[in-house]
């Protein structure tokens, strides 16, 4: 008993060692409501409410958009290459195909997304939080996040390969297959959250995992690893 126990106080202390996400929420006053007619590439949006709007096909690249809130808006197929959200929320963002590489995310909040393939590679992500939804397809690939917080969300394809991550968590998702080839991890937390596949087992240093998670890596890594076990 007193081994048990032992082994319990080393995994709660083990455990208070892991930095959770510094997510705040997003608070938005004063906003004016806004109809959206006006949104031009590279031009600068403040303090606006978008609701029910759809910006399908519109070129955007470089546009920033500052204390904003959107609720059920509509971006499939529009450019949004390089583009900035900060202090933003958005409710109900939905895009069969997101194209929003190399963009900028500081304190952002996405409630009940419904993305097909997004696209949102080699971008920053810094103070964000996803709140359920369901995304197909997320390419993350050759992003940098910190302090990410993604929730009750289902995502079919995850694809870190090359991202950099610190204080990210992953808490009740469904995940079908993980890609961390080539990943920088620091307090990655997928505790709690169900996953079928995972490539680039020799990026997994810096993920935090619970015992029944790592029941069902233990195949994978021992083939990684090259063990035989009979």
């Amino acid at each position: 008993m007193a081994a048990s126990t032992g082994r319990s106080g080393a995994a709660k202390a083990a455990a208070s060692k892991v930095a959770a996400p510094r997510v705040s929420p997003v608070v938005l006053e004063d906003l004016a409501e806004d109809p959206a007619q006006g949104f031009r590439r590279g031009e600068r949006h403040d303090g606006g409410r978008y609701s029910r709007v759809e910006a399908d096909g519109l070129e955007l690249a470089g546009t920033d958009f500052a204390e904003c809130e959107f609720q059920g808006i509509s971006f499939n197929d529009t450019q949004l290459r390089g583009s900035s959200f900060r202090d933003c929320i958005l409710g109900e963002l939905y895009s069969p195909v997101f194209r929003a590489a190399r963009t900028t995310w500081r304190d952002v909040e996405l409630r009940n997304p419904r993305l097909g393939s997004a696209e949102l590679y080699e971008s920053g992500w810094q103070s964000v939080r996803i709140d359920g939804g369901k995304l197909d397809f997320l390419n993350l690939r050759g992003a940098k996040l910190t302090d990410v917080l993604i929730t009750d969300c289902i995502i079919n394809e995850l694809d870190l390969g090359s991202a950099a991550g610190t204080r990210v968590a992953l808490k009740n998702c469904t995940v079908g297959s993980l890609d961390l080839s080539g990943a920088r991890l620091k307090d990655f937390d997928l505790r709690g959250t169900e996953f079928r596949s995972i490539s680039g087992l020799g990026s997994l240093a810096g993920v935090v995992i619970d015992e029944f998670q790592l029941g069902l890596l233990a195949p994978l890594l021992a083939a990684h690893l090259g063990v035989t076990v009979l």
